[in-house]
């Protein structure tokens, strides 16, 4: 017999980025809401993703810093990698954060249900016997590490992205699977540690989404850091050894570490949550939705990695914020995915927003790009980073992307979404001054070289 959990305005089955989000502006906008959450409040990103993976990399940094300590006139000793205290300090992080989203979700009157609900009519969830009734329901049950068919992971020598933060040593020797973010993000981190690092990529460049410009910076700097790629070769199998795991490509070759990363993408946590049942049209696991971010059923929403729009945070956080004020009447506008700001944390950074040149072609533009290499801009050499700021235009228009390479560059792409969400042309952001010396000048300089006015730039 099921018991009433009672009625709200607003019923979240999951409480990560996309869900919470959601939760805290309906509540503001004076929705009654409940948020189900089966583990922990913050998600895949606070617990498992964005912040324990960015608090690795910056592990990483202080690693290299010591280690290059002397390029910068500082005698220091790299004595090594103590993974009890970089977990020590990672989890200080995530649980302050977490601490402090759940004091938040409390403060809002936001009611939080421990425990893993289901969607059983479409207008209610149930958890344990317990039915919330929803005049609005919200999925966004997130996504979880995919693997590839055939390839089990055993959580020891054959890990996913989830292991490989709770992991208690240093592998000696790595193999990647996967040349996208979450793979060159650990590979990063590794290298850094000072573990061998092979990654694998089937297609024929690292960090196939971004534009290739980019991809070959990233692969170049790789290169010079001692971390070896094979790309354009899809993986074939993998089998333990007596001390690791050795991987088989499909142009037969082999690759022998201590254990493989399998960081091939995340696929939605939708099966056996009633979905389809409720007539929700799936695909590949994906929910779809329209430009609302509507099912198409009743009153049922889907935000974050659950639909298939781009697995960001900051994305998820967006689309919560989306649905919250869509369904409260203020008509907010359809969510722009060409503009969203893509960063990728390992080093060198690469971020990007707007389009690359080659989508760019395929649309019909006539288009216009310069590339401002970092050497020509003091901060990046007083950091010693390599890497170029490339912005692609309409010929005689507004910007079109920008994508960057280098170390830190993920804080340049703030102004950058703004350049390109603001439509400005190449010729107002040359009127713009930036303080010296920063790396936004090399932003800045882009600009005016696509203006017509290179300052720093060699012909």
């Amino acid at each position: 017999m099921s018991e009433s959990g009672g009625t709200f305005d607003l019923v979240v089955l999951g409480g990560g980025s996309g869900g919470y989000a959601a939760a805290l502006r309906a509540s503001e906008l004076g929705m009654s809401v409940a948020l189900i959450e089966k583990d922990k409040v913050g998600g895949t990103c606070l617990h498992r993703g964005c912040i324990p993976t960015k608090a690795l990399l910056h592990s990483a940094e202080v690693a290299e810093n010591a280690r290059e300590s002397e390029t910068f006139g500082v005698r220091a000793t790299f004595e090594g990698i103590d993974m009890d205290a970089v977990n020590k300090y990672k989890d200080k992080v995530v649980s302050g954060l977490y601490k402090g989203l759940s004091g938040l979700l409390k403060a809002r009157q936001i009611t939080v249900v421990q425990g893993e609900g289901k969607l059983t009519g479409t207008d209610q969830v149930t958890v344990d016997g317990t039915v919330y009734q929803g005049r609005t329901i919200l999925l966004a049950t997130g996504s979880v590490p995919k693997t590839l068919p055939g390839l089990e992971l055993d959580g020891e020598r054959i890990i996913s992205s989830d292991d490989a933060l709770k992991l208690d040593r240093v592998p000696e020797s790595v193999v990647v699977l996967g040349g996208g973010v979450i793979g060159v993000e650990f590979a990063s981190v590794w290298r850094s540690y000072g573990a061998e690092v092979t990654i694998v990529e089937a297609l024929p460049h690292l960090v196939p989404a971004e534009d290739e410009a980019s991809s070959k910076l990233l692969e170049r700097a790789f290169r010079k850091r001692g971390i070896k790629s094979e790309l354009g070769t899809p993986f074939e199998s993998v089998k333990t050894t007596g001390d690791g795991v050795r991987v088989t490509l499909s142009n037969g070759t082999s690759h022998d570490a201590e254990m493989l990363l399998v960081a091939v993408g995340r696929g939605p946590v939708s099966e056996g949550l009633g979905y389809a049942e409720a007539g929700i049209r799936m695909e590949r696991g994906f929910v779809q939705v329209d430009e609302n971010l509507h099912t198409g059923v009743g009153n049922i929403y889907a935000v974050g990695d659950l639909i298939p729009t781009l697995q960001l945070a900051h994305v998820g956080f967006a689309e919560g914020i989306f649905v919250a004020e869509h369904i409260a009447g203020l008509n907010p506008p359809a969510i722009d995915y060409d503009g969203v700001p893509r960063v990728t944390y390992c080093e060198p950074e690469v971020a990007s927003v707007g389009i690359t040149s080659q989508t760019a072609r395929e649309r019909g533009y006539e288009i216009t790009e310069t590339s401002y290499n970092l050497a020509g801009n003091g901060k990046s050499q007083i950091l010693q980073t390599q890497g170029a700021v490339k912005v692609v235009a309409e010929k005689d228009g507004p910007v079109l992307g920008v994508h960057m390479v280098g170390s830190r560059v993920g804080e340049l792409v703030a102004e950058s979404q703004l350049i390109y969400n603001w439509e400005a042309l190449p010729a107002e952001v040359a009127q713009l001054i930036h303080p010296h010396p920063t790396q936004s000048e090399a932003l800045g300089e882009a600009h005016l070289a696509l203006a017509g006015k290179p300052l720093h730039v060699h012909d």
